[in-house]
């Protein structure tokens, strides 16, 4: 990510919008295809899945560096999009595989442990990778970075088996598999309780899919080394706290009075700490702020997803996590796109923008509190 950033703006004159389009194309080709993979992963061997979608990620990245065309813009973008074909089919069978190889109680701890890692991986290759980028360039980068999906293949090859369960061969008719994808979208839609729970994403996302973006910007501009080392360290604080907050907030996570109102509190705070990455002058508080705003959205990132897993029955999980997937990805492309627009014609500064992403998370989380929370109350009380 932080080479297609990189190149995207040695492309454009460091062009806002061009960095935001890296995000938006990997979000607009996301959305689209997680019913059909959602839909994949209820018929066909999750692991299996999982380790395609790897193999198929380093292909991608090794032709591309075999052949030598990235460069441009657009060879940028065509790169990003053929990478998230194997994220779009590695997720919803991930999500749906866990529960299979977890009993119920083992599922939050486990949830969590994945954010911490996920988290760990992000942080470490953010902060690796902009090093190594900024000292040796971006195709150096980029080859250590085929083969840890190489890696992350050869890992799930020794996993158990984890679904989905198959009685009966099922038909490979189209007409069928469309069949199937709404009958998973009803069987969300019957469901209020897993309704909600799939929005609960998406509300982060209609702030965070552009502060994803915006603090590409702040690692350029803030001056924590070159631009490369820079954009690695505000990567690092986003990807150690998406995985500390889960791990610390296991406990309140399983606290029945608290359950309910998880989300809304972690939504909201997510926002209110990036008020301070808005106004403070760049440095050691912006990180911090940067590394707890993501502790928030981070448990209520898990906390959904350990909802979902709960919730769903399994010949459904594919699809219900595809779902979810769905509605985070086109949110964050909507937000990335409409952020990189408005700063890109001026319309708003850095600064302006982090303030405005922050007021929405705020009121997502006020919302939820408000509506969302007494349902979920009352559900799990009952």
């Amino acid at each position: 990510m932080i080479a297609m950033f990189l190149l995207a703006a040695e492309a454009t004159d460091d062009s806002p919008l061009a960095i935001a389009g890296v995000l938006a194309v990997r979000s607009f080709t996301f959305a689209p295809l997680e019913p059909i993979t959602g839909m994949l992963a209820d018929r066909y061997s999750r692991k299996f899945l999982m380790i395609a979608s790897n193999i198929l990620s380093f292909c991608v990245l090794v032709a591309f560096l075999t052949m030598d065309v990235i460069g441009g813009l657009v060879s940028v973008y065509l790169l990003a999009i053929c990478l998230v074909v194997g994220r779009a089919i590695y997720d919803p069978a991930q999500t749906a595989y866990l529960p299979n190889i977890c009993t119920d109680e083992e599922l939050l701890t486990a949830n969590a442990l994945v954010s911490g890692a996920w988290s760990a991986s992000m942080g470490i290759g953010a902060g690796i990778g902009g090093l190594v980028i900024s000292k040796f360039g971006v195709e150096t980068g980029l080859m250590i970075d085929s083969v840890t999906f190489l890696f992350a293949a050869m890992v799930i090859a020794t996993l158990p088996d984890g679904g989905p369960n198959r009685y009966e061969k099922k038909s490979a008719n189209p007409i069928e598999m469309l069949r199937e994808i709404f009958a998973g979208w009803s069987h969300i839609l019957e469901r209020p309780q897993i309704r909600r729970i799939v929005l609960a994403k998406g509300a982060w996302a209609s702030g965070g899919g552009a502060q994803i973006m915006l603090i590409v910007l702040v690692g350029m501009e803030a001056g924590f080394g070159d631009v490369a080392a820079g954009i690695g360290i505000v990567y690092l604080c986003r990807g150690f706290g998406s995985g500390f907050g889960p791990l610390v907030a296991r406990p309140l996570m399983a606290m029945p009075k608290v359950m309910p109102y998880l989300i809304g509190f972690a939504l909201f705070g997510a926002g209110l700490l990036y008020t301070g990455v808005a106004t403070f002058e760049w440095g050691i508080l912006t990180l911090v702020c940067i590394f707890f705003s993501h502790a928030c959205s981070g448990v209520s990132w898990v906390f959904s997803t350990t909802l979902l897993q709960r919730r769903a029955a399994d010949a459904y999980l594919g699809r219900v996590s595809g779902t979810d997937n769905l509605i985070i990805t086109l949110t964050m492309g909507v937000s990335t796109i409409l952020a990189g627009f408005a700063m890109e014609e001026g319309l708003f500064q850095l600064r302006e923008m982090l303030l405005l992403t922050a007021f929405i998370q705020i009121s997502m989380g006020i919302l939820w509190l408000t509506f969302a929370s007494p349902r979920e109350k009352a559900f799990m009380g009952s």
